[in-house]
């Protein structure tokens, strides 16, 4: 009999699984093709204990200068397309724990962007928790980094949900052990508050050299605050 209990606990805490409802979605199957790439490239390729593991969605993809950026840092660079934290969530497991770094930097900006189809500041805050649990199962001390939602022309309309997003984001970096949120907002706004359009390509959404160089410099001082006295020796 309490076998049964047992077993019907664990089917039911299955079946309310935050990733239950989003791991059989064609839009979250859509990107199997990008993570098998990752994976044989983990084959192929043989990376520093040391590294710092970039991941997230394509304005992580599109970081060319990454490695030079990072220096003396050594980087893994796992960027997608337009992920979400809903499909991340599904995959992080197969993207971040075939690899041994000495730090994890998230960046995922598509659950809000003002279609019918976003999620709550509340979800995505729930979803980032998820990918945190799914890390902290092999990467237990590991330092994780989030960088906080870019404010952009292109989704300015629902800047206010997607800083809820951040602020939320932000709390739960505050209030876990090796956890840190690092803010880039007040970075990429003018003086009237507003996004600046020079520093993102024609899309208005993702960055430019320019909106690079100021991403890449405030990420890079809070991963030396942080890992400084764990600087790789080149």
């Amino acid at each position: 009999m309490l076998r049964k209990i047992l077993l019907l606990l664990l089917s039911l805490t299955l079946a309310c699984s935050p990733l239950k409802m989003y791991q059989d979605l064609p839009e979250v199957k859509a990107w199997e093709k990008d993570i098998l790439e990752f994976e044989k490239l983990d084959v192929a390729k043989s990376y520093p204990s040391d590294a710092v593991l970039f991941a997230g969605s394509s304005s992580i993809r599109l970081w060319s200068t990454l490695a030079q950026d990072m220096q003396p840092f050594n980087v893994i660079q796992r960027g997608y397309g337009g992920a979400k934290l809903s499909d991340f969530a599904v995959y992080a497991d197969r993207i971040i724990n075939p690899h041994k770094c000495s730090a994890i930097v998230l960046f995922v900006a598509n659950d809000i962007t003002g279609n019918s189809q976003d999620k709550t500041p509340e979800e995505v805050s729930g979803l980032f928790r998820q990918v945190l649990k799914t890390i902290r199962k092999k990467h237990r001390d590991t330092p994780v980094f989030w960088i906080g939602i870019t404010p952009t022309p292109a989704r300015w309309v629902v800047w206010q949900d997607i800083n809820m997003a951040n602020n939320l984001i932000r709390h739960v970096c505050e209030t876990t052990r090796n956890t840190y949120y690092i803010r880039t907002d007040h970075l990429f706004r003018d003086a009237s508050g507003k996004p600046r359009e020079e520093l993102f390509v024609t899309d208005k959404l993702h960055l430019n050299a320019d909106g690079y160089k100021i991403w890449s410099g405030v990420i890079k001082n809070e991963l030396m605050n942080v890992l400084g006295d764990r600087m790789p020796l080149r």
